[in-house]
């Protein structure tokens, strides 16, 4: 039951880091002001499924991986930090100053600026998330073998 939790934690929260990226990407693209401020004002409700989404992960990962201390388990518990940090000191409070001036239309260098930044940290979180899920693929689908060269 927890590995079943931990997936679809995961897959959750790489779907909703995935969907945040590619509207922001598309509404940009398209040029759309009224699109953008939609996306950029729906972003931080989508928080309420994400954060929850990337705890359930993180603490069902943790507590499965308990014990490990090399192979592709040490591999994912080195990259959940980053993903954190990356989250809660850069696309988070983005997410946030970008709703703000997207609904003021202060679409700005400032603006623009932080979207940039927004991009590329999603973008890294998107690598390391799906860089998770395939180790965890692949730990499910040939047992614990590769988790590492033992516990403890």
């Amino acid at each position: 039951m927890l590995k079943t939790l931990h997936a679809v934690a995961g897959a959750l929260a790489l779907a909703t880091i995935c969907t945040f990226w590619g509207a922001t990407a598309v509404t940009e693209a398209a040029g759309a002001t009224a699109a953008v401020v939609m996306v950029k004002t729906w972003i931080p409700w989508g928080f309420f499924v994400l954060i929850p989404a990337l705890m359930v992960a993180g603490g069902s990962g943790f507590r499965l991986g308990q014990g490990w201390r090399a192979g592709l388990v040490e591999a994912k518990r080195r990259r959940m930090p980053i993903i954190a940090i990356n989250g809660l000191v850069i696309l988070v409070p983005s997410a946030l100053i970008l709703s703000i001036r997207a609904q003021a239309g202060q679409f700005d260098t400032l603006f623009y600026a932080v979207q940039g930044i927004e991009l590329l940290a999603g973008a890294v979180n998107i690598v390391l998330l799906g860089m998770n899920m395939r180790d965890g693929l692949r730990l499910r689908r040939r047992g614990s073998a590769l988790a590492g060269a033992g516990r403890g």
